[in-house]
């Protein structure tokens, strides 16, 4: 697998939950007596390597389990995880990685804590996020994986040879105790990029995507596959429309328009934009919401009302919001109705 030379932001912002530990020395919620593993974090410039995994996990009588894979190269047992492809999300890695590695297709969750680590080339650091298996089987691929297994976190903090390895598990642990591990994800994107205004002499609605945007369209469509949302919520405008056709034509998920959320709309009747945002949280069910940069504003503070002040502060704040095909991920939880227990912004590829 290729892999750049040095980290680059576009592959995503992550918004971490508000009591949620920096992937340093002594983060919050270690066992007593237990030291916490030095992650050897650094400044960004010290960070060579960049890959991305999850923490596959599922209960079984109430009990909390998680995949764990052994290398033979390595001899270890650790997550599923792997470098960066060239023009690849992190979001992206991880699912594809555990695809490779495991066999199995799941949907991003909840982010968990990124240990950083130094290795060969420099320092390393791996984000993983929490995730749930939707198809497959886990299996060893027979090349870089010879075994996977379920087991308690009791059992994992005993098998994992990384220490620093131990900081996402600790996480989502805690997760589970707290019932912030099952969540769906509600998904929001500002349109790509759209012909310029001072070009286009018909009606506004009919605006389409410049060349630029229709290629964005296939990078957020890409990068969407990462969380799997099977509804689809658009601004009827065509540049909206363009915008999640990828994805929903590939993934032959349900789509909608809705008046409510064009910028025409939105700005006489603010009011109905946001029954529109509201009206996704009484779904419950994972979900993607196309709209434009005039009307983020609205969104966000529909959003704000279901996430705690100190989660709130991380939702773009300042014009234009978002750029055009850039995403905020939320992570609302199943059991607290409502409640957005995590907050990301990533932005995609275009090619």
């Amino acid at each position: 697998m290729s892999m750049p030379s040095e980290p680059d932001t576009t592959t995503g912002e992550r918004t971490r939950l508000p009591d949620e530990p920096a992937p340093l020395r002594g983060g919050r919620g270690w066992p007593d007596g237990e030291e916490a593993p030095d992650t050897g974090a650094g400044t960004p410039e010290d960070i060579k390597v960049v890959a991305a995994g999850a923490l596959c996990w599922r209960t079984r009588n109430g009990e909390l389990e998680v995949l764990m894979i052994h290398r033979p190269r390595y001899k270890d047992w650790s997550w599923p995880k792997g470098k960066l492809d060239d023009g690849e999300t992190t979001p992206e890695c991880a699912v594809r990685e555990v695809r490779e590695e495991a066999g199995i297709g799941i949907r991003l969750g909840i982010p968990l804590p990124a240990p950083v680590y130094p290795v060969a080339s420099g320092m390393k650091i791996v984000h993983y996020w929490a995730a749930r298996i939707l198809d497959g089987k886990p299996e060893p691929d027979g090349k870089e994986v010879d075994g996977v297994r379920w087991c308690s976190p009791a059992e994992a903090h005993a098998e994992l040879t990384n220490p620093s390895d131990r900081l996402p598990l600790h996480a989502l642990e805690e997760a589970h105790a707290e019932g912030r591990l099952r969540t769906w994800p509600l998904i929001i994107v500002r349109h790509a990029k759209a012909k310029p205004r001072s070009s286009w002499t018909r009606a506004e609605g009919d605006r389409p995507l410049a060349a630029t945007g229709l290629r964005q369209a296939q990078a957020v469509s890409r990068l969407l596959a990462a969380w799997l949302p099977d509804r689809v919520v658009s601004s009827p405008w065509v540049r909206c429309v363009q915008t999640v056709r990828p994805y929903v034509k590939t993934r032959a998920v349900k789509f909608k328009t809705v008046d409510a959320i064009t910028e025409r709309s939105a700005k006489r009747k603010p009011g109905k934009a946001r029954s529109a945002v509201e009206a996704q949280f009484d779904k419950g069910k994972p979900v993607v919401v196309c709209t434009h940069r005039p009307v983020l504003p609205v969104v966000f503070e529909v959003l704000a009302r279901h996430m705690p002040a100190g989660l709130a502060i991380g939702l773009p704040a300042k014009d234009p919001y978002l750029a055009p095909g850039e995403a905020v991920i939320c992570q609302v939880s199943a059991a607290d109705e409502g409640r957005i227990v995590s907050l990301e912004r990533f932005r995609a590829f275009d090619d």
